[in-house]
């Protein structure tokens, strides 16, 4: 288990052992399609309703509602199964004796990453990075078509399908001081090629 961004341990999930005796299929196939389905179904259900409310129904209480059990369902799943299933990767905060609260990330390590299939790892990813800055979109059509009542609609979408983003990234790439060591690093070497050149040409 990881705990507070250690990155290092490997860690078993959930399927990690059910699945080790098909980690020799195609990592083109998709393994887990009911996952793939549902990891796509909630959030674009959620992006529809919204488009369509007005179509729909002429009730805005059952569209809010709506659309707030599908951002609900997107939630847990995406948090809970497929993020675990398609790209072996989980999230979640945990509180400890002391009262204290700790964000706890795991990712699969060594050869049981293998077991991720490569489209539904594109599927996962497409999703979780779309959705949210489409729900972004919504927040500035809403602010600037003055339609203030779905206000509080498009930020829980943004609250909730933003904070799976965040989750996932960070397990996917891990802590802030891995964040912020990537980027000196990335800066350090760009400075380095710059000197090398005008040095080469002087």
């Amino acid at each position: 288990m990881m705990r507070l961004d250690d990155n290092d341990d490997d860690v078993s999930l959930f399927d990690a052992e059910e699945d080790t005796g098909r980690g020799k299929s195609k990592k083109t196939k998709i393994k887990h399609p009911l996952a793939s389905f549902f990891h796509l179904f909630f959030r674009i259900s959620a992006i529809l309703v919204y488009l369509l409310c007005e179509l729909l129904s002429s009730s805005f209480i059952a569209c809010m509602v709506t659309i707030i059990l599908f951002l609900s369902a997107d939630f847990w799943t995406v948090k809970n199964i497929t993020g675990r299933l398609m790209v072996g990767l989980r999230w979640w905060n945990q509180v400890d004796d002391d009262g204290k609260s700790h964000w706890v990330f795991e990712s699969r390590k060594g050869n049981s990453k293998q077991l991720v299939s490569d489209s539904e790892s594109r599927i996962f990813w497409l999703g979780l990075v779309l959705c949210p800055v489409i729900w972004v979109f919504f927040v500035f059509s809403t602010l600037f078509s003055f339609k203030i009542k779905w206000l509080a609609v498009v930020i829980m979408g943004v609250v909730l399908q933003g904070a799976n983003l965040y989750g996932y990234v960070r397990c996917k790439v891990g802590s802030r001081t891995n964040l912020k060591n990537m980027a000196t690093n990335y800066f350090g070497r760009q400075f380095l090629k710059q000197a090398m050149t005008k040095q080469e040409e002087s």
